[in-house]
């Protein structure tokens, strides 16, 4: 760390502490050249997620946008918000672990739908409709027919 007095590029750390609300951590340094002391703050650098849509427009993940598209198609259901917000947070998660800045709008609504699944068959099925964009009652029955098959193995 740079010394804010003299420029020289070497320092100890004399304190280091988070600070109250734990987002960031202050830490207290000495120059190894002047000896004067300074406090520096360290944060976590978030890297934004960019997700590039259907019509290869690509704006910044929004967990709002995924929050709301969930929570109409639980509407009605027995699903608490709770469980709405560990489904978002459980994809943010996966989103932000993988090494991939750049993620498709397919790929974040297959997760949804994995997650739908296995929480709320109804709310899966409403999801699918409106993310699949089923053109008929055929390609609505087709993916019921699936998920049936799915319950009986």
């Amino acid at each position: 760390m740079k010394c804010p007095f003299c420029g020289y590029s070497e320092s100890k750390v004399i304190d280091s502490r988070p600070t109250d609300e734990g987002e960031r951590i202050r830490r207290r340094r000495e120059c190894m050249n002047c000896a004067k002391r300074f406090t520096t703050y360290e944060i976590i650098e978030s890297v934004p997620i960019i997700v590039v849509k259907k019509d290869k427009s690509r704006e910044a993940f929004d967990r709002n946008k995924l929050f709301n598209g969930l929570l109409r198609a639980c509407e009605k259901r027995p699903v608490s918000i709770e469980t709405i917000e560990r489904i978002v947070d459980e994809i943010e998660t996966t989103l932000q672990n993988s090494l991939d800045r750049e993620v498709t709008s397919i790929h974040i609504g297959e997760l949804a739908m994995d997650k739908l699944k296995d929480t709320d068959e109804v709310a899966y099925v409403r999801f699918a409709s409106v993310y699949r964009q089923f053109k008929d009652i055929n390609t609505f029955m087709d993916e019921l027919a699936k998920l049936l098959g799915e319950k009986n193995n």
